[in-house]
């Protein structure tokens, strides 16, 4: 979005995060923010926010690497800020999974497709992070299936995974909004 801040981006006036935030709370007990711009406006929704602390700009590792360090439960599950309608149900049915297969994490999936950054693990993954991280590695899913992994199906709805990257993609989708 020409280096604009996605997460600040107004869907139906209001913050794409705003719309994420929504989302999450009832499924939620604690929300953090990850931003590296914009802070004191990310600051204004009230929840903690951490910034990477990586020199070089690494990626969603460096989150899921703060989300690790500083979450107070057990579990960790992310998101991402551009996806204004994640399933109401995400996090029950990623912990579900995770439980059911003794997995460290899970991840959503949905018409064959894989996303990555709708996941849930356990705060141990911390160290195989950490390690990961120190070898150059930053892709997302090779550290994700090194670990005890299954994905979830989402299929049912898996227009709730739907990233809003151009300008483009959020005058449909508020396009498609206004006629439904």
């Amino acid at each position: 979005m020409g280096g604009v801040d996605k997460g600040l981006v107004a869907l139906q006036r209001k913050p794409l995060i705003q719309h994420v935030i929504g989302r999450l709370t009832p499924q939620v007990d604690e929300i953090l923010i990850n931003a590296n711009r914009e802070i004191a406006q990310y600051q204004s929704f009230t929840y903690p926010v951490l910034q990477d602390s990586h020199e070089n700009f690494i990626g969603p590792l460096a989150g899921f690497s703060l989300g690790l360090q500083y979450a107070k439960y057990d579990y960790l599950l992310t998101v991402p800020c551009d996806s204004p309608f994640l399933p109401h149900d995400l996090a029950q049915r990623l912990l579900d999974a995770l439980i059911a297969h003794d997995a460290d994490i899970a991840v959503a999936s949905s018409d064959g497709n894989v996303h990555p950054v709708f996941c849930l693990c356990k705060k141990s993954v911390l160290l195989s992070l950490t390690a990961y991280l120190k070898t150059g590695e930053r892709r997302v899913s090779s550290w994700q299936k090194s670990l005890a992994y299954t994905e979830v199906d989402f299929s049912d709805c898996s227009e709730a995974f739907t990233n809003l990257n151009t300008f483009e993609d959020l005058a449909a989708l508020e396009l498609k909004l206004r006629h439904a």
